[in-house]
Formats: C-alpha cells, sequence, structure tokens
C-alpha cells in the first residue's frame, strides 16, 4: 500500500470532492465508521463485553471523524460520551453538521474550552475501556497549545487505565515525520484514512502509534493511482489476502509442500522446536526437522506433527562436520529448507552452512547462527543456485555488513537495502518495523507486532512460518511480506487476549490460526 505525505492525502481528497463530486460530508462518514468498527474490533478481541468509549475531540475533521463514530458506536450499543477541546460554537463546515447528528442521537458532549478545564478532568477522569483520540489530524504542524495540549495530556493521563484509539494519527505526531512536537498521544491503535502517512512509518513513531488500521474512505482508484507516493510502500492486509485462495477439496498434503528445518543443538533444542511447531501452522503439508541424534526424541515429542531425522553430532551436542551427508536425502527439488535455529557457531556448522548454499534445490531460509557464520560475507548468498531469504535481527545485520548494531538502527532502511544489494537475497531486517527488501523491489515496512514480541523464541517461529510459505511455492517476496504480517497480528492478538507483558513465543504459535482468519475464510 502507498505510503504519502500528509499535503499529497489533503490532494486526494480535494481530487476526490471537486473532481469527481463526493460530499466531504460523505467522506467523513466513511472515516468515522471506519473508526467504530476499528474500536467494536478491538473491544471484541480484548474481551471487553458492554465497554464505554470516552471519545476527545478537537474542533476540526479530525474532531468530526469523531462525532461520526460515536454515533456509530451508540448504535453498535457501545456507552459514548464526548468531550470537546474548545467550545461547540468553534465547531463549522462538515464537522459541526456530525456534531448536530449526535446531540440528535442524545449523545452527550462535553465542552471543556480552557487548559484549566482539562487540568481538573485529569484529576477526575472519565471511566472508560477505550479513549479515542481526535484531537488533531495531519494538518496541524508546531506543538499544541491551550485546550488542545490539555486534551492530549488527558489522553496520555489515562493511557494506564483504558486502551487508546487515534483517528488519523495520534494527535501531537508529525504526519510526515513522525517526530511529536511538543505532547503527543501514544496510541495502541491508530486508525488512518485513505492512505497511510510518511509519519506513521517514521523510526520516530515507534512508540506513538501502535497498530495500524487504514480505512477505505472510497477514493477513486484513479485519484489513488496518480499520487506521489514514497519508495516505501506499508504491508497490509487487502494486498495480501490474494495470495492465500481457496483451496480445491480434493487435495493431499503432497500438494502444499514440504518444508526441512535444519538446527538444533543441546543447548538450543527450544530453538528448532518452536520453529517446527510454527511451520505446522503455515499451511505446509510436511514437515521434517533434522536435529542431533541426541535431541531426536525431544524435538518428536514436542511437536508431533512433524517428521524428525537425527543426523551425527559432535561432543558438544552439535551437528557434526559430516551432518550434511544426514540432510542430503531431504534435499529435493521445490522443497523449502531453513537453516540456522539453535544451530550453534562452530566450524562443522560453518561447512553446513556453505554446503547447504551450493546444494539446497529449493528455496532456502538462512536465520540465526547461520547468518553469523557468514559475517562479513554476504556475497556467500549469491553462490545458492534457488531464492535466498535472509532473516536477520539488527545484530546478525551488522555482522554481515561489518558495521555494528547501532549503525543499522541509526538507519535501518539503508542496511537492509545494503544487505539486499550485497546478498542477492530478500532481506527481512527484523525489529520494530520490520523491513522485507529486494533489489528492484519497493521496500516494504510491516506495522504489525507489539513490544510484547521481544522474546526469546519469536524469531525461530517467524522462520518457521516463512519457511512453511515458501515450501508451498510462494514467490520469496511475497512469502516474505505474508508472513510478518502474520506473525506481527499474531503477536497483536496474543496481546490484546492476554497481555504484552507476558507473551511468549509459543503464544504467537497459538494465535497463528486467527491471524491466518484475517486472510482466508477457509
Amino acid at each position: 500500500m502507498k505510503i504519502v505525505t500528509a499535503a499529497v492525502m489533503r490532494e486526494l481528497d480535494r481530487r476526490a470532492i471537486e473532481e469527481f463530486n463526493i460530499k466531504g460530508v460523505a467522506l467523513m462518514d466513511r472515516a468515522g465508521n471506519g473508526v467504530a468498527h476499528a474500536v467494536r474490533r478491538l473491544a471484541d478481541v480484548s474481551g471487553f463485553n458492554h465497554a464505554f468509549v470516552h471519545l476527545i475531540a478537537g474542533r476540526g475533521n479530525n474532531g468530526g471523524d469523531a462525532f461520526v463514530a460515536a454515533r456509530y458506536l451508540k448504535e453498535l450499543g457501545f456507552g459514548v460520551e464526548i468531550w470537546l477541546a474548545g467550545a461547540i460554537a468553534q465547531v463549522t463546515g462538515d464537522a459541526a453538521f456530525y456534531l448536530s447528528k449526535c446531540k440528535t442521537a442524545k449523545i452527550r458532549v462535553e465542552e471543556l474550552p480552557t487548559m484549566e478545564d482539562w487540568q481538573d478532568a485529569i484529576r477526575h477522569p472519565l471511566a472508560a475501556e477505550i479513549v479515542v483520540d481526535g484531537v488533531l489530524g495531519t494538518g496541524i504542524t508546531g506543538p499544541a497549545r491551550g485546550p488542545v495540549a490539555g486534551a492530549i495530556q488527558y489522553i496520555r493521563a489515562q493511557a494506564n487505565e483504558a486502551l487508546i484509539v487515534s483517528i488519523d494519527i495520534p494527535s501531537g505526531l508529525n504526519a510526515d515525520t513522525g517526530v511529536p512536537e511538543g505532547d503527543a498521544v501514544a496510541a495502541d491503535v491508530t486508525v488512518t484514512m485513505g492512505l497511510p502517512k510518511r509519519g506513521l512509518v517514521a523510526p520516530a513513531a515507534i512508540d506513538h502509534v501502535g497498530a495500524i488500521e487504514v480505512v477505505d474512505i472510497g477514493l477513486p482508484a484513479e485519484v489513488v493511482a496518480d499520487a506521489d507516493a514514497d519508495d516505501m510502500e506499508m504491508i497490509y492486509l487487502p494486498d495480501l489476502q490474494a495470495l492465500f485462495p481457496r483451496r480445491p477439496r480434493n487435495t493431499h498434503k503432497g500438494d502444499y509442500g514440504h518444508l526441512v528445518i535444519v538446527g538444533g543443538g543441546a543447548s538450543f533444542t527450544g530453538a528448532v522446536t518452536l520453529a517446527a511447531r510454527a511451520a505446522a501452522r503455515s499451511g505446509v503439508g510436511l514437515v521434517t526437522a533434522v536435529v542431533p541424534q541426541s535431541l531426536r526424541p525431544i524435538v518428536a515429542t514436542a511437536v508431533p506433527e512433524a517428521m524428525v531425522a537425527a543426523a551425527p553430532e559432535s561432543a558438544g551436542g552439535a551437528l557434526a562436520e559430516n551432518a550434511i551427508e544426514a540432510v542430503r536425502p531431504f534435499l529435493v527439488e521445490g522443497r523449502a529448507v531453513v537453516l540456522g535455529p539453535g544451530l550453534t557457531r562452530g566450524p562443522a556448522a560453518r561447512a553446513l552452512v556453505e554446503a547447504l548454499i551450493r546444494e539446497t534445490p529449493g528455496p532456502l531460509l538462512v536465520d540465526a547462527d547461520a547468518l553469523a557464520l557468514m559475517a562479513g560475507e554476504p556475497e556467500q548468498f549469491k553462490r545458492a543456485a534457488r531464492p535466498v531469504v535472509l532473516t536477520p535481527h539488527p545484530g546478525e545485520a551488522a555482522l554481515l555488513l561489518g558495521v555494528t548494531a547501532a549503525d543499522v538502527q541509526a538507519d535501518r532502511v539503508a542496511a537492509a537495502r545494503a544487505l539486499a544489494d550485497r546478498s542477492g537475497a530478500v532481506v527481512v531486517l527484523k525489529g520494530a518495523g520490520t523491513l522485507v527488501a529486494q533489489r528492484g523491489r519497493a521496500l516494504h515496512v510491516n506495522v504489525t507486532g507489539n513490544p510484547g514480541m521481544a522474546k526469546g523464541g519469536a524469531g525461530d517461529v517467524l522462520s518457521g512460518l516463512l519457511g512453511g510459505l515458501l515450501a508451498q511455492g510462494y514467490d520469496p517476496f511475497a512469502a516474505a511480506c505474508a508472513a510478518v504480517y502474520v506473525h506481527g497480528r499474531a503477536g497483536d492478538l496474543s496481546a490484546w487476549r492476554r497481555c504484552q507483558v507476558s507473551l511468549t513465543a509459543g503464544d504467537l504459535i497459538e494465535e497463528l490460526p486467527y491471524a491466518f482468519r484475517d486472510l482466508s475464510l477457509r
């Protein structure tokens, strides 16, 4: 999905209204309806029954979206109340039209026109499960002042007691840079209109935007096609759904591919186990894990859905130098290989990585220790005969590029592109705002996921999931985009149902079926 500046988005709105005769009130109605349904989904997945929603509105169009959302939420059965950062008499245009509809619907609207009013409100807040931030939109620059600043401070004060949903962009955030300009809202979900704004995916915005949902407000396709956009795109659900067509009923497991996972060591049984469990949830037909001999019963017990093959091991419990002989029988045309989870980093492992780069006849995903073993030599992956996917975290990317992790984090976009160029591979640079890069293609950024996923084993889950998609024959770049989206979505669902603090890698696997349900009804 295209990413645009605030100015481009305003031009799209103008063209829709002036050239295609779409009324501004119609665009606002679709926006507010989208917000209401995003709130409903959040309440459902979070287990809120009969939730009360407190909407904080500004005097402009962002507030107008909140007025529309309040009316739809009331129709959906939610308790609602609106607090206005200003006076009702100051609301004009389309926003005033929908404010009048709120009065007709008997929705309480409270005026708080001064900073003092908001400071008092902070001391005496309204109890609500969800707070909607409709204070400032994308057209505002500079720090908020007066009652608007007070409204932002109120929302920030409620963040420990309620989930925060921002309309279009968290209030106080620059829509183009993502930099907070004074106080800014930290949202759990940002419901943005039409197309995502550049600032939402900027590194500076990571702690403010939360999950991002995009509302289709009915912009004509011609208008969107003409829009000047960044050379980076956002991975988004509708773009992925076509990858997952309805499966024919007359099929068998052989029709859905075979994934081979190579890794494991005496102290790293969990990594290969998690990868195999995630692969079993990916839709792939068959999964085989090739592990050191002593690990075979452990992995087989933990993942009964997978076949587990024993390979020679070293005295330290890692794969031995001749382990490639145990792997070769599984290297069959069309099969995908995941290499690296729990592999360890000795000379024998290095030899195994080099052999599989040369010999793997299908897609090869390289992760974890297998990446670290190729430090400073990403060009080695160009020797592979079939597509390669690399899934480094910032530290592993730094090893491959010969820089520091701080260098990678300082410019993740440049690092992802550099690694894709040097390796010739599809690169998945993990982290907050995971990037998918391939030479000759627009960089794609993923916005699903949350801090609860910063746990050991989460990367192994992604490897197994992505490997399973590769084994099913998906284009590697498309598979990478789908995998990081589903992986992050599973993390978000787990966090809403449970809590970020206690989320585990195993929780991600249990949520994968529900995340896939977003992509396929069956």
